[in-house]
């Protein structure tokens, strides 16, 4: 798997847009690997003609991350429409169709092609079509006598979304809900487990490269693989290393698959963060790389609420690419001095743009060598500028709400309950807990519920002790309310916030009784320390502390003038999380560990295989793992697994859907 998923699903798609014919560049005879395009033949021609695109929902969630409405353009897009919408007629003008393989777009396909609305119709369905829906399509289309406007019908498999290179989810919500609820009958659980598998060998399918599949034994990440695992043996393309379109595989080293159970960790989907990308996930309203906040500004003299919202672009904004894993303090440092060094930079270049150049330099050739090593510089300054400058807004309003909910002081907290700092000393955990979710001034209903459910899920406190924090804190917020609160008097809490407690304490009320149950792994210990990895010094390292925010407080006072106490803890050592411990012992092969209890399923091997036997083997080293999560995945954790990718072996994560902490909140209370 030499080039990242992201760039495989882009070839995929620009190839059915091109009609499914291979796309020709000016520098190349292999598909473009340039998202922008740039080097593609001009729109309009013979090599790439003019045409409609109509997708569903699902589908333009697939298409958006990948390519921005001028980059489609280039690929001769005319037009790009919802199937569902009111569509004029273009008779002269192919369409290119993307759509889930569902009855409801089948008849509306079946009806635009009886009505002629275009020249012809290459239709292009993201998942496996059933023969029975194909041929109820076929006497659509037969009886309407308009078969022959068909010129071609595929399955693309390119059933997921791709956020980044090496980030993609599903979109399955409420995931966790669905093979999680009671009164889930085995037929629905059996159809999402279907769906899954699916979703995944679509990620198999764009890679050309058939893995090696290991899981827990027993439960969903099972049924999963064993459905994959069969849907790969069965194809035979895959499995003469070529892809499900037919492109040959690029890489002789087979990537490792890992399918994990979101039960065996619930803490880290639901506690607080410390790092850039995963904190503003969780403070601000981000969803498919748009994030959007509102700011006070003032105008005429008033102040008015305006609405922000940017698109983030994590493999393209150098900033973001850099610091979207580091602690939330270092983005801010280095925001601060980069844009200073970029309008120190724009300064220097427009002084000599204006200089006159009389110290022995003909003026007229002086003016103009400066004049074009600025428009040649400047352009490209001016851009990182303004994308530094986006990226201060952002921060200052995760700092607004970082600030205003006091986040450090519940990260401090439950990142000590998870790593089991506090030991067996639970009377002095309880005490701690029991502060903070009483205390008024500090964080929102869900920050004290979050707290509430990691001491719940990280400690072995009594059943009695966590009904006491949680009935504490329950009756705190009912009489004296929240600081950090909207549409309610100080000391009372809003409508919304009344509901954020009741569902809080359904989940907590959930997650109490799988814990009875034993139903849940024991996560006292879901955190481990990456020894000699820590990210800026420590809680318990003063000195280096003040030093950093000392230096920070200078390269950027405006924006760090309040936030030197409140998030100096987010400095804190970087522990590893399960599921990373998981695939760096599956890829390390390390004895005692998952590597012997996994099942290890090879597409190409019948039957399970016996690790026992591979033990006494020599395996080949693992350069590609995909670790995915059935039930949500979050940031926190995809940033976690990228400790241990490295130049050997880069790790992509993938999940059923990406769930910030309140959404996998809402989940849990729908359970109880």
């Amino acid at each position: 798997m030499t080039s990242s998923l992201k760039t495989s699903q882009l070839h995929a798609v620009s190839r059915m847009l091109n009609l499914n014919e291979d796309v020709i560049t000016s520098s190349t005879t292999q598909a473009s690997t340039g998202i922008g395009g740039n080097d593609l033949p001009p729109a309009g021609t013979p090599q790439n003609q003019w045409k409609i695109l109509v997708y569903d929902a699902p589908c333009r969630s697939v298409i958006s991350p990948l390519l921005s409405v001028s980059q489609l353009r280039r690929r001769g897009v005319t037009l790009h429409l919802l199937i569902q919408s009111d569509r004029e007629p273009i008779p002269d003008v192919p369409a290119v169709y993307f759509v889930e393989p569902t009855r409801a777009n089948l008849t509306q396909i079946a009806s635009d092609v009886a009505k002629g609305l275009y020249a012809s119709y290459h239709l292009n369905f993201v998942t496996r079509l059933d023969r029975s829906l194909m041929e109820e399509f076929a006497r659509l289309v037969v009886q309407s006598g308009s078969i022959s406007r068909i010129a071609s019908l595929h399955d693309q498999y390119l059933d997921y979304v791709c956020l980044e290179k090496r980030l993609f989810t599903l979109n399955k919500r409420d995931s966790y809900v669905l093979y999680n609820g009671s009164g889930v009958t085995e037929s629905v659980i059996e159809d999402a487990m279907n769906d899954i598998a699916y979703g995944l060998f679509s990620v198999v399918a764009t890679m050309g490269c058939v893995p090696v599949i290991r899981c827990p034994k027993g439960g969903a990440p099972e049924m999963v693989a064993r459905k994959l695992n069969k849907m790969i043996s069965d194809h035979p393309t895959l499995l003469r290393g070529r892809g499900a379109s037919g492109s040959a595989m690029q890489s002789h080293h087979r990537p490792l698959l890992v399918i994990m159970d979101r039960n065996s960790d619930l803490i880290t989907p639901i506690q607080h963060t410390s790092t850039y990308q995963a904190l503003i996930d969780d403070v601000l309203n981000h969803n498919a790389n748009r994030i959007e906040f509102v700011v006070e500004v003032e105008e005429n003299g008033r102040k008015k609420n305006v609405t922000k919202r940017f698109d983030l672009e994590a493999d393209d904004d150098p900033f973001y690419s850099s610091h979207k894993f580091n602690p939330f303090p270092e983005a801010i440092e280095s925001n601060g001095a980069e844009l200073t060094e970029v309008t120190n930079r724009q300064s220097e270049i427009q002084a000599k743009t204006g200089a006159s150049g009389n110290d022995g330099v003909d003026p007229m050739e002086s003016a103009a060598n400066e004049l074009a090593t600025a428009v040649d510089s400047l352009p490209a300054l001016l851009d990182r500028k303004k994308k530094l400058e986006v990226h201060t807004s952002i921060l200052q309003a995760v700092m607004n709400e970082v600030a205003a909910r006091d986040v450090p002081q519940f990260y401090e907290l439950e990142s000590s309950l998870a790593t089991g700092n506090y030991g067996k000393d639970l009377t002095k955990a309880k005490r701690d807990v029991l502060e903070l979710v009483t205390d008024p001034a500090k964080g929102n209903v869900q920050d004290k519920v979050r707290l509430v459910i990691v001491y719940c899920l990280a400690t072995t406190a009594p059943t009695a002790d966590i009904d006491e924090v949680a009935g504490s804190m329950k009756n705190a917020l009912e009489t004296k309310g929240s600081a950090v609160t909207t549409g309610a008097q100080h000391g009372t809490l809003s409508i919304d916030d009344k509901k954020k407690l009741e569902h809080g304490m359904r989940a907590i009320d959930y997650l109490k009784k799988l814990r009875s149950m034993q139903m849940i792994p024991n996560m006292s210990d879901a955190m481990q320390d990456a020894s000699g990895m820590t990210s800026g010094g420590g809680a318990g390292d003063p000195d280096m502390l003040s030093a950093f925010m000392a230096r920070a407080t200078n390269q950027a006072t405006g924006l760090l003038a309040k936030a030197t106490e409140r998030v100096g803890t987010m400095l804190g050592k970087v522990h590893k999380h399960r599921a990373t411990r998981v695939v760096e012992n599956l890829c390390e092969m390390k004895p005692n560990s998952e590597d012997e209890e996994y099942l290890y399923l090879d597409p190409k091997v019948k039957g399970d295989v016996d690790v026992s036997v591979l033990r006494n083997m020599t395996r080949a080293p693992v350069r590609d793992v995909i670790a995915f999560m059935i039930g949500g995945g979050c940031y926190a954790e995809y940033q976690n697994l990228q400790m241990i990718s490295d130049e050997r072996r880069v790790i992509s994560y993938g999940s059923t859907e990406l769930i910030d902490p309140c959404v996998f909140l809402n989940q849990l209370g729908k359970l109880a």
